[in-house]
């Protein structure tokens, strides 16, 4: 006899304005109140963040602290907890990441990844069977969207538009986070750390898949610094990273367990 088919779990979504970007959430399951609660809190923790970091507001402390106003210590303790992260990407990467731009202290290149990631697991941590929170093209992902279905990502083509390079599964997966760095919607703005001026290499797009976005946000953009070559090779290194490379000239590059994700 056949198995009754299991509903799949409502679904609150919502869509942010903040930090320069659009926060969307699709959160499945769980006790609905106590979702919405959690959701009311990571959208008002992502606003802390834009407070905290924002380079555009004459205000916000990472702004008073490049001014020599304040001290690291005297600031909110996110502060510190993002430039520590920050310190550690550029130690694991080599200096291909780096915090600091023509010499001034910029953390904007993983705050974005580390509030998105952070606002995922407080709804993960409110009871949500499923949750997806995309800011601004980077995904971090929690649990399924329902019953035998794993969520899925598509990772646009930055040659042609409209269309597909890959969609990334997160079957088997508790958590799961996928970036892209890359010039096809942002034009040349990924920096060279050892120049101070954009990166020049032979790649449009840098796709880094792996449990945590904190993390795999900072890989694509010093993957991409790198070039396709020892950008491959370095994330090649990596435990539990995978990566997508394509080049200028429509070459695509995948890590070797790349395949496993694809689906």
């Amino acid at each position: 006899m056949a198995e009754p088919a299991q509903e799949a779990p409502p679904a609150v979504r919502h869509a942010e304005e903040v930090m320069g970007t659009v926060f969307s959430f699709d959160v499945r399951g769980g006790d609905p109140a106590a979702v919405r609660a959690a959701l009311a809190e990571a959208v008002a923790q992502l606003h802390r963040a834009d407070e905290l970091f924002s380079t555009y507001r004459d205000d916000s402390q990472i702004s008073r602290l490049v001014r020599g106003e304040v001290t690291v210590e005297s600031c909110a303790p996110e502060v510190a907890e993002v430039l520590g992260l920050g310190a550690e990407a550029e130690r694991i990467s080599d200096g291909w990441f780096s915090t600091r731009y023509e010499g001034v202290l910029d953390p904007t290149g993983i705050v974005k990844g580390w509030a998105t990631e952070r606002a995922a697991r407080r709804l993960g941590e409110a009871g949500a069977i499923g949750v997806s929170v995309n800011g601004g093209g980077d995904v971090q992902l929690r649990g399924v969207p329902g019953p035998h279905r794993p969520w899925r990502v598509g990772v646009s083509d930055p040659l042609r538009p409209g269309s597909l390079a890959a969609v990334v599964s997160a079957a088997g997966a508790d958590e799961l986070a996928v970036a892209t760095s890359g010039t096809a919607e942002r034009g040349a703005h990924i920096v060279d750390p050892r120049t101070g001026r954009s990166a020049v290499t032979d790649l449009v797009a840098v796709t880094v898949v792996g449990p945590r976005l904190t993390w795999v946000d900072a890989w694509a953009t010093a993957a991409f610094a790198m070039g396709s070559r020892a950008g491959l090779d370095w994330l090649e290194s990596l435990p539990d990273v995978e990566g997508l490379l394509i080049t200028a000239g429509d070459e695509v590059r995948c890590t070797g367990g790349l395949a496993h994700r694809l689906g």
